[in-house]
């Protein structure tokens, strides 16, 4: 552990001339992206070979570690692997927790709000915890790993050759197109993956890099000899205008269906945190639970590869589709929800193949949708992992590249794009963005908002303010300050606490007289503090009513420390909106 801290904070530098090459020019920042994918290809292919054979050792299998496609498993097998791996995920969290103090950051909130700096070290961690999940062969999938390290790797190489902020993030993309366009054998999918999800934004000028690390990606998976994810089916069915309500209904049926799941894997890790024993025991009930199941169900176990391909070669009949449909969401609650470590990218893919075979299966005998269960299943996998990821262009890309059927493109599209809407409308989040909601986050996509936290009030404020103590009379405050001295006044006790504002005007338009200037104050309980954001402070202006607010060291004791005007605020956060559109747009990162 000390190593890898260590590793992380050592400061490696690029050579002046490199660093140049990479901050002046597209082409040099290209090129180092394309390292960035092929290295998240090679990640890809370590992470996956490593856990295939884990799977083979513990389950005793000679299929080249596929579970998911198995008919039986022995119990004690399954409590042997899951009831270990969950006493291994356990103890080695709590080791974590001893010496790692902050959270880990995912390559979404490093892009939202830290300038897309990520931990290598911390990233290693979620990895090994991610083996020891999917290796002892917990109902999740390798997803969040490899993408956590290969954008990690993009961080740190940014980081070494001194690039920009937004160049940052785009390598942090760059790592996460490779990995995902390399597990999928989809480069499209992976780019999109990139540019909706952990860039928050397309962009000409992001274009290039990404695409070509995840080209880089595939092609490295492919030279090494990779895993073969495609999904080999023969469709050639068009949809047509009779078909579109059962398209229709089968999407929003499986939004519906994603919406419960994301839902109950939020309510079973309460379920788990409210039981009374130690939290390093928690996987290990967790992982006896998805045990039993697992003995009956092995389709459970893992993220589903070989699963999914016996749903689509039509092994699979509909009733066993639903029963394996909720087999598998219980034991992928159970699995997130007790504290294994991993993902719902490639289990929503076999979620909405069986929940498509089982609702479709419904329409059609209605002479709704067509009779072709593969074709449903197809439609199901597009709707269930476009409401769970959030991605509907990656969703559609990745469907497209893995069949190698452009005839479905018609009812893929129509059931992202209605799933994708009745998430949106009735809850509002992505599995990932959910997960941040239930943190506490406000972030709610990739795009730049980190700009927003470092503008503070105490960034913006002036630190010199007029003041009088609350003993001064009107006619000496008068004396002190005629017209023409200033704006304001700050009122303070005898303490240094604020009292309240007064108008130089105001001051100046009444009688001298012995009375004291706080009759005059005006926004008493009107104040801000230096931690307030720009947004916060620009709320705070609107309740108010008022031109300028005093920033008070924290509302209890009250001491003054500066001073905001709306007019300032306005202007910086105008500035900054304008540098996020010119950067979000490309304009001048690179001269022509």
């Amino acid at each position: 552990m000390r190593l890898l801290e260590g590793w992380d904070r050592y400061s490696l530098h690029a050579p002046i001339a490199w660093r140049a090459v990479i901050r002046r020019s597209e082409i040099g920042l290209t090129v180092l992206a394309a390292l960035v994918g092929a290295l998240g290809g090679l990640c890809v292919l370590a992470i996956t070979r490593i856990t295939l054979a884990a799977h083979a050792v513990f389950y005793g299998l000679h299929n080249s570690g596929r579970l998911s496609g198995l008919s039986s498993l022995p119990l004690w097998r399954c409590l042997l692997a899951l009831g270990g791996g969950g006493l291994a995920v356990g103890l080695f969290g709590m080791t974590v927790s001893r010496v790692m103090k902050r959270r880990p950051v995912d390559p979404v909130e490093a892009n939202a709000l830290h300038g897309g700096r990520m931990s290598i070290r911390d990233s290693l961690i979620i990895v090994v915890q991610t083996l020891i999940s999917n290796g002892a062969g917990a109902s999740i999938g390798l997803e969040a790993g490899f993408t956590q390290i290969a954008a990690a790797l993009g961080s740190r190489l940014g980081q070494v050759f001194h690039v920009r902020r937004e160049d940052v993030r785009v390598l942090v993309g760059a790592g996460a197109a490779g990995a995902i366009g390399s597990a999928f054998d989809a480069p499209i999918a992976g780019a999109f993956y990139a540019f909706e999800l952990i860039i928050g934004t397309y962009s000409l000028s992001n274009l290039c890099p990404v695409a070509v690390a995840s080209v880089a990606g595939v092609g490295v998976m492919n030279m090494v000899g990779g895993i073969n994810t495609a999904i080999l089916v023969s469709v050639t069915w068009h949809m047509g205008w009779h078909d579109s309500i059962g398209v229709a209904l089968l999407s929003v049926s499986c939004a519906l269906s994603a919406i419960a799941i994301m839902y109950c894997v939020t309510q079973t890790e309460a379920l788990f945190r409210r039981l009374p024993v130690p939290k390093w025991l928690r996987p290990v009930l967790g992982g006896v639970l998805v045990a039993f199941l697992a003995a009956s169900y092995p389709s459970v176990l893992s993220a589903g590869h070989a699963g999914m391909r016996r749903v689509l070669q039509g092994y699979v009949m509909p009733k066993m589709a639903l029963l394996f449909f909720f087999s598998k969401a219980l034991a992928s609650c159970l699995s997130i929800g007790s504290g294994f470590r991993g993902g719902l990218f490639f289990a929503s893919l076999y979620l909405g193949a069986l929940a498509g075979e089982a609702y479709g299966a419904v329409l059609s005998s209605y002479g709704l949708l067509t009779h072709d269960l593969t074709v449903c299943s197809l439609i199901g996998m597009s709707a269930m992992a476009v409401a769970i990821i959030g991605g509907p262009m990656t969703i559609i890309c990745m469907m497209l590249e893995m069949t190698g059927s452009v005839s479905i493109g018609g009812g893929v599209v129509l059931s992202v794009v209605l799933s994708f809407l009745t998430v949106r409308r009735l809850f509002g989040y992505s599995f990932t963005t959910w997960r941040f909601h239930v943190r506490g986050e406000s972030i709610r996509s990739a795009i730049d908002v980190g700009w927003m936290r470092f503008l503070t009030v105490q960034r913006l404020m002036h630190d010199r303010v007029r003041n009088l103590p609350i003993t001064t009379s009107i006619a000496q405050a008068q004396a002190l300050f005629p017209l023409g001295t200033g704006q304001r006044l700050v009122v303070m006790d005898t303490e240094g606490r604020y009292e309240g504002l007064v108008l130089i005007a105001e001051l100046n338009a009444v009688q001298p007289s012995d009375d004291s200037i706080v009759t005059l104050a005006h926004l008493r309980d009107n104040m801000l503090v230096p931690q307030m954001s720009a947004r916060e402070a620009l709320e705070a202006f609107s309740e108010a009513e008022a031109d300028v607010l005093v920033v008070v060291e924290d509302r209890v004791s009250r001491q003054v420390v500066g001073e905001l005007s709306e007019h300032d605020t306005l202007r910086r956060y105008a500035a900054e909106l304008e540098r996020c559109r010119r950067d979000l747009a490309g304009e001048d990162r690179f001269p022509v």
